[in-house]
């Protein structure tokens, strides 16, 4: 057994494929509607995010996504360039890991977690 997707519940498909296209670097892989839905998967590095719009689900809420990235600073540089600020943090954890918050366009959280020192190279 293998982790295939995440998926997410929206409110305006086309606003949220913007953001994380922008934001998250992901690009559209598959179109298709279903059960009175409509789907959109993006990837980027093996990762896949599912949006979902339509049908009668509830926009969801408390939605957490976290995404190891190898410096939380450059993330929060690219988010500061657009003025969207941090929802939490940046935080430095007991453990060395550094995180940092952000909302995505239907209120899911994301997060970005470093685990290792960045290596200036």
């Amino acid at each position: 057994m293998r982790f295939h997707h995440f998926a997410i519940e929206v409110k305006d498909l086309e606003t949220s494929i913007t953001f994380y296209r922008k934001y998250l670097g992901l690009h559209e892989t598959d179109r298709l509607y279903f059960n009175e839905e409509n789907i959109v998967f993006l990837a980027n590095n093996g990762f896949r995010l599912e949006l979902i719009s339509g049908g009668q689900q509830k926009v969801s809420q408390g939605i957490h996504i976290c995404l190891e990235v190898e410096n939380v600073q450059e993330i929060i540089r690219k988010f500061n360039e657009h003025a969207i600020s941090a929802l939490e943090g940046p935080y430095k954890l007991n453990n060395g890991w550094e995180t940092v918050f952000y909302e995505g366009p239907d209120n899911e959280i994301i997060e970005f977690l470093q685990i290792r020192e960045k290596t200036d190279h």
